[in-house]
């Protein structure tokens, strides 16, 4: 929409390439003068080959690269620090106008995990999280959000010694990303574009606390793996860690979820539940048997998540027996569970623990 009021007032101010889709791409093409295929050329140099400066561009013509100097540019958030944990999780911090954003590398044997985040801080203010208890600051822009993947995959492709290439994406970082939902919807079409970074949507993956509308809206819009922040076997218990949980409880929850699931084919059919494990809040043997009734008609798969520890919190993790035990009874009773390895947990890097506060290091 921006690109099409720009072309028919003749005007643009300089414009981050980061910021569209291959459409939008098109419109600024066509807008310059160039023909629409031009979009495509200009995506396989910084997608695929990771180029910032124009002149490298080397089958556009010199007349072209004149336009393209005076109406954009190439430009991530500022990298402002890195932290590598013992077990080589890797935490950058982005700045954005005196506010950090941090994105966290997961690297395993069989694939390398990005975790991104979509705000900076949260509004939904889950009382375990440490991105709840900042308050909400704004969205990300999509530069601000693919930024975050364009650098990290710039330097595995330079061959930088700390990276490799980004086999998966999750969108669990910092913010609720179905909240910046038209952004979130931009950034996913230049990840899943064959001219861009060319992810299947079997490799990404939207986490969501529960923002019913925003599933609801998804059956049109989106087809993409979904990961579904339950955390508690009943609403009451819920409602105590999740305030979001008021507005949009479980049930309600549950069913837009398999609505969602009917038409999508990047879930094969099932969800993903997150479920954080709490000493005596939500990890004993009469939860488990709640949660079982209550996704008994769902199709999923269940992450039980150690809790990381969080400044100023009274919650304890579940003993791992706990954890175990729980999740022998969902296995008994044919759920796929498994229990998440903590990573980064030196560098407070893991789930829950992203603050952005952290005092800045150079590196």
């Amino acid at each position: 929409m921006l690109i099409n009021k720009l072309c028919k007032e003749k005007k643009l101010k300089k414009i981050n390439l980061l910021s569209l889709n291959i459409t939008k791409m098109e419109n600024f093409c066509i807008f310059l003068g160039e023909k629409k295929f031009r979009a495509s050329q200009i995506m396989y140099w910084i997608y695929q080959k990771f180029y910032k400066n124009f002149d490298k561009m080397t089958n556009l013509s010199k007349i072209f690269i004149k336009k393209l100097k005076k109406y954009a540019f190439v430009k991530t958030p500022l990298l402002k620090f890195q932290e590598i944990s013992k077990d080589g999780t890797i935490k950058l911090g982005f700045e954005l106008n005196k506010k950090i954003i941090e994105t966290i590398y997961i690297p395993e044997k069989k694939r390398i995990t990005l975790c991104i985040s979509s705000q900076i801080g949260c509004p939904l203010k889950c009382n375990f999280c440490a991105t709840g208890k900042l308050g909400f600051f704004r969205n990300l822009l999509v530069e601000e959000i693919i930024g975050q993947v364009w650098y990290v995959m710039r330097q595995s492709y330079k061959k930088k010694k700390l990276y490799k290439k980004i086999t998966n994406i999750v969108m669990m970082g910092m913010g609720e990303p179905l909240l910046n939902f038209h952004n979130i919807q931009i950034v996913l079409d230049i990840l899943l574009h064959k001219n861009c970074s060319n992810f299947s949507k079997h490799k990404i993956t939207v986490s969501t606390a529960g923002i019913v509308p925003a599933l609801i809206k998804m059956k049109k819009k989106l087809d993409i793996s979904l990961a579904i922040s339950l955390h508690a076997s009943n609403n009451e218990i819920r409602n105590s860690l999740m305030p979001i949980n008021y507005k949009y409880n479980i049930q309600e929850l549950i069913f837009a979820v398999k609505n969602y699931l009917k038409i999508s084919k990047a879930n094969r059919s099932r969800v993903t539940i997150e479920y954080v494990m709490l000493k005596d809040i939500n990890d004993q043997k009469k939860h488990a048997k709640e949660l079982i009734k209550l996704l008994k008609n769902l199709s999923c798969k269940i992450n039980l998540i150690p809790w990381n520890p969080i400044p100023n919190s009274l919650y304890v993790s579940s003993p791992m027996e706990n954890i175990i035990n729980f999740s022998k009874i969902l296995m008994q009773k044919g759920f796929v569970t498994l229990i998440r390895k903590n990573r980064g947990m030196d560098i407070n890097a893991a789930c829950g623990q992203l603050s952005g506060q952290k005092k800045l290091k150079n590196f």
